[in-house]
């Protein structure tokens, strides 16, 4: 049975709409008039690499079995969809059309998978030793979320690094490392049913014969995604520097020990409210994957272009570390650049760019 499936942000949620449309669902992407204008004309390229192929393949949605259309904030009739996915970087939902769609999908109460890196405070209030903690400071504007339902809203980590190449249209992604989508199932059982189903549909996906890269896995566990914020904190936030942005395998390897030391102490933090340390990735995996990762993080890329606002999981961090009792001074110190650097963004009248 083909489910309909609201994704907001065409970019990096091209991503996983193509994994859906491969499996004969449909998916609505919501972006800007410009590039739904686009994608409802030529569709999406995505670039993926299969295992032991040495070039990426272009899978392109009007070739899949789903069917696939673009539309704006403005224009989405939620009553048609069984499962949003949030996939905006979490500043975007401040903008005024994207709140007014927020409000009907949680009015409609609607379940919400984020493939987010900032986890929506809804997902984090289902975490027990997080549910009082004060954290809106770390959003940009923390009211967006006042009115989901922490048990409609989860998380999946955005292990998969894709980017859209700067001289490709905006239809384009580009996939650089292609791991899984590891989700958080949902409070009921009858939203679970249709992750789960999504999960065996996305699986069973061939291309002339070959798996297909980049799964969606259902977990029963909550804390599964968060062992993205080992990686975000090790790697992410440290290519913004005092002066130019560095890669992620330049932050993470340049100094190996420290790189570890941040790593192991993020993970402490979760398993301080309740992760498994078999939820997490070990530091060696995600080394040998930082290898590969040439280039800045987007939240470094878009400190550099000029955005005044990204999304500030290293801020989110901080937060949880002294509420529990267990800061580090040096994510305190990855925090105190990031603001110092968007700071000279806001004081030079920063561009917002996306």
């Amino acid at each position: 049975m083909a489910r309909n499936i609201l994704i907001l942000g065409a970019s990096y949620g091209s991503l996983l709409g193509t994994k859906l449309l491969m499996a004969g669902h449909n998916v609505s992407l919501v972006c800007r008039r410009n590039t739904a204008d686009l994608i409802n004309r030529e569709g999406t390229e995505v670039r993926i690499k299969l295992r032991d192929e040495k070039e990426h393949r272009s899978i392109f949605s009007r070739d899949l079995p789903g069917k696939l259309d673009a539309v704006t904030p403005a224009d989405v009739d939620v009553s048609r969809y069984d499962m949003v996915g949030l996939a905006m970087q979490e500043p975007q939902y401040t903008n005024h059309t994207v709140r007014v769609l927020m409000i009907k999908i949680a009015a409609a109460k609607l379940p919400c998978l984020s493939i987010m890196n900032m986890p929506p405070l809804p997902y984090l209030k289902r975490i027990p030793a997080l549910a009082g903690m004060d954290l809106e400071e770390a959003y940009t504007n923390a009211q967006v979320w006042e009115r989901f339902e922490p048990g409609l809203v989860t998380l999946c980590s955005p292990d998969p690094q894709a980017f859209r190449p700067p001289e490709e249209k905006a239809n384009v992604l580009h996939v650089g490392l292609p791991t899984n989508f590891k989700a958080s199932a949902f409070a009921d059982d009858k939203h679970n049913k249709v992750l789960r189903e999504l999960e065996a549909d996305i699986d069973a996906v061939t291309l002339d014969g070959q798996d297909v890269p980049v799964k969606l896995k259902v977990f029963d566990s909550l804390f599964v995604p968060l062992a993205k914020w080992s990686m975000l904190l090790t790697g992410n936030y440290r290519c913004i520097t005092p002066t130019e942005p560095q890669s992620i395998r330049d932050a993470v390897h340049s100094d190996l020990a420290r790189s570890q030391a941040i790593y192991d102490h993020v993970d402490g933090i979760a398993r301080k409210l309740g992760a498994d340390p078999a939820d997490q990735v070990p530091f060696a995996k995600y080394a040998k994957a930082a290898e590969s990762l040439l280039k800045p993080s987007s939240a470094a890329r878009a400190v550099a272009a000029g955005a005044p606002f990204i999304e500030r999981v290293d801020l989110l961090v901080k937060l949880i570390s002294h509420q529990l009792g267990r800061p580090s001074a040096e994510i305190d110190r990855t925090v105190e650049t990031v603001d110092q650097k968007l700071n000279e963004k806001i004081v030079q009248g920063g561009s917002g760019a996306e």
